[in-house]
């Protein structure tokens, strides 16, 4: 029976983009692809060499088969999908802005298939009894009350089989407001092993929880691990000098010790999936048992993944280790 290091569990969509910087109303065509933070990390973990799982819940159209068929592309165990009849793919649009104008994203998921899961539709007490830590986080509990309802059950099935537990606050104003998210996630927290938020560029997300918004994002971590009990907290920090020029580091505590890493600077082609990767990448060292190289390694591949178009994480380990060894802008033939 299959054994996983990470299981993730949360909605992918259909992503549409306009391509050449054109605005949605102005575009004739549009780039069609998926993603979604919870598949983004599995498949990234599968891009490291761990073994990865996703559940979720699909259509069993050609919609659902296309985002299916791309977490199997990067190695993910999509075998744990709920299929249903007559029921739709949730649908995200981006157009991708140039200074001053910022890039945007439209969802149209309210009533996908996802969001009609429920409590009892996945056997979480077997499939994480085989698990070495489940990835969840804060857009799933923003979709629907059962979604919220399965995430919790999922949570507390990983705790009673020893599973860790690590969750992304990712907060999306798109979706709820602050108060709605403080009131649904507080209250998981104590399932909590590794906690993941992004200072500076959305302070409120750490407010959502810490009631905090420092300038010393080594304190918050310390003060967040030291206040829930978690055994990690990773913090993102991404600067945005311009739409297409970005920066991204972030630092992780770990059992009182604080790891950090240079910061690197993107130019960046698509920002969209970068946090996954990193989260990805932190995961994967912590569970080898080098959260300092977590850090480095999470970084590189979110730096790497900026690079290219779509969610999607084509960063290859060894690429990233290239990157931690010598900073990567050298000609490579």
């Amino acid at each position: 029976m299959m054994t996983y290091d990470v299981v993730t569990f949360g909605e992918a969509m259909v992503r549409l983009s306009s391509p050449d910087y054109r605005r949605l109303e102005q575009t004739p065509t549009l780039d069609v692809s998926a993603g979604g933070a919870e598949l983004n990390v599995a498949a990234s973990v599968a891009r490291l060499g761990l073994a990865s799982a996703w559940v979720s819940r699909l259509p069993t159209n050609p919609l659902g088969r296309m985002i299916a068929n791309k977490g199997r592309e990067f190695g993910v165990d999509v075998g744990h999908v709920i299929w249903v009849d007559d029921e739709r793919a949730g649908l995200y649009f981006i157009e991708h802005g140039a200074a001053p104008r910022a890039t945007q994203v439209i969802y149209d998921r309210k009533e996908s298939a996802f969001a009609g899961i429920r409590p009892g539709m996945v056997d979480w007490g077997a499939l994480l009894s085989r698990a070495r830590l489940l990835h969840v986080g804060g857009i799933t509990p923003a979709l629907s009350a059962s979604a919220a309802q399965t995430q919790r059950e999922a949570m507390i099935a990983a705790r009673a089989a020893g599973c860790l537990v690590s969750y992304d606050l990712n907060y999306r104003a798109a979706l709820w407001s602050l108060e709605e998210a403080r009131a649904a996630q507080l209250p998981l927290m104590e399932f909590v092993d590794i906690l993941v938020t992004s200072l500076p560029d959305q302070p409120e997300v750490t407010e959502l929880i810490s009631g905090e918004s420092g300038a010393d994002p080594a304190g918050v971590a310390r003060r967040l691990a030291e206040r829930f009990g978690f055994r990690a907290a990773l913090v993102t920090m991404r600067g945005t000098p311009s739409v297409w020029r970005t920066t991204w580091t972030s630092l992780a505590w770990v059992a009182g010790e604080v790891f950090t890493d240079r910061r690197y600077e993107i130019e960046a082609v698509d920002r969209i999936g970068g946090g996954d990767a990193c989260v990805a990448g932190f995961l994967v060292g912590y569970l080898e048992g080098d959260p300092g190289r977590g850090v480095r390694l999470g970084n590189a591949m979110s730096a790497l993944k900026q690079t290219s178009p779509t969610d999607w994480p084509w960063p290859t380990r060894s690429e990233a280790e290239a990157l931690i060894a010598d900073g990567g802008t050298r000609l490579v033939r």
